[in-house]
């Protein structure tokens, strides 16, 4: 497999002054402890700035830190947690009888990442420092497809993502500066049959997938967030800036291809690593912080690329590692390393 770093027409770079304004105000700030949490806490943000605390799962291991947790579904529409951190193992709680459904071992180090595929949300994937993606069935338990090897990354995977409308694709990107495209169609057969599945998760087939469908080198250092949009790829390295590039893939010689890297959205001081950014459902707006407790609001569908806001506040300080956007984007959340959440709604307008 060959790196694929062939670059086509100038990127348009984005400014920084917001020549769209779009005026958010801080509603609410909550401080959930100075360390690491080893709990996992649904809240829900409701009108005027309130923040309600629904429910906490506190881990057995206190030694648990959550990197990172995503919704999913059980095959019968259950809403279910998946959590994953620096034990490396993931759990699936039950939102609904509020008790743990499942625990997934396999993982040899910490989990950075889960994603679940909105098209069947009872699959989702799982990037590791182990320098593996898992993909696994939350109904069954089943591990299903491991991404790694030959092929696969050399250091700690710290994204991944489903591809929104093939479902056979995902991308994953880490700290060997390289995002991977990967397919599963010739194993979709392993997939489907996860859910049919009645033996001891166990002692299902799992597949390893080994070669990449693409890889693409457009960073320089490490690649800590990466998002489909479209079939295009939005991606974020240490060196303070998201890129907007198209992977042009040969159908027929995998691994071959060019990228067009298509619009830059600078991010200043964003040089550390584990800073990820986040999309509104339309993916008509991406928000990202950075180091400094700023917080940068790109517009994703205009070229040259418009910054509608950017966010900060006297008492914000510590280094925003990931950010939410509501719906439709009027709302966002800031989760920093003091273990603060800063709530940010729109302010409207007469």
């Amino acid at each position: 497999m060959a790196k694929v770093a062939a670059l086509g027409c100038e990127p348009v770079v984005g400014s920084l002054v917001a020549s769209k304004k779009r005026e958010y105000r801080v509603t609410n700030r909550l401080q959930e402890g100075k360390r690491p949490l080893y709990a996992v806490t649904v809240y829900q943000c409701l009108e005027g700035g309130v923040i309600a605390v629904l429910q906490s799962y506190i881990d057995e291991d206190k030694d648990e830190s959550f990197y990172t947790v995503s919704w999913a579904c059980n095959v019968d529409g259950t809403p279910l947690l998946v959590a994953g951190g620096i034990n490396g193992i993931i759990r699936v709680i039950d939102a609904g009888n509020e008790k743990i459904h499942k625990c997934f071992v396999g993982h040899g180090d910490s989990i950075n990442e889960i994603r679940t595929q909105t098209l069947k949300p009872s699959l989702v994937l799982s990037a590791s420092k182990d320098e593996s993606v898992r993909l696994w069935n939350v109904h069954t338990g089943i591990c299903i497809l491991i991404f790694a090897g030959a092929g696969g990354h050399r250091n700690e995977v710290l994204s991944v993502d489903f591809h929104p409308s093939d479902i056979y694709r995902i991308a994953s990107c880490g700290m060997d500066n390289t995002v991977k495209i990967w397919s599963m169609k010739e194993f979709w057969t392993y997939v489907e049959k996860s859910f049919t599945w009645t033996d001891l998760p166990s002692k299902f087939p799992t597949k390893y997938v080994q070669f990449p469908v693409f890889i693409a080198s457009v960073h320089s250092n490490y690649v800590d967030c990466s998002r489909w949009l479209g079939d295009f790829i939005m991606s974020k390295s240490v060196d303070n800036e998201i890129v907007l590039w198209e992977p042009k893939m040969k159908e027929q010689s995998p691994g071959e291809g060019s990228v067009d890297i298509l619009q830059k959205y600078p991010v200043p001081e964003c040089d550390i690593w584990f800073i990820k950014f986040s999309c509104d459902f339309h993916y008509n707006a991406a928000a990202i912080g950075n180091r400094e407790g700023k917080i940068f609001v790109w517009e994703l569908q205009s070229s040259p690329p418009v910054l509608i806001a950017r966010l900060s506040h006297v008492q914000s300080k510590s280094p925003i590692r990931q950010t939410a956007m509501s719906f439709d984007g009027s709302t966002i959340l800031s989760c920093c390393e003091d273990g603060s959440i800063w709530r940010w709604d729109t302010v409207a307008t007469s």
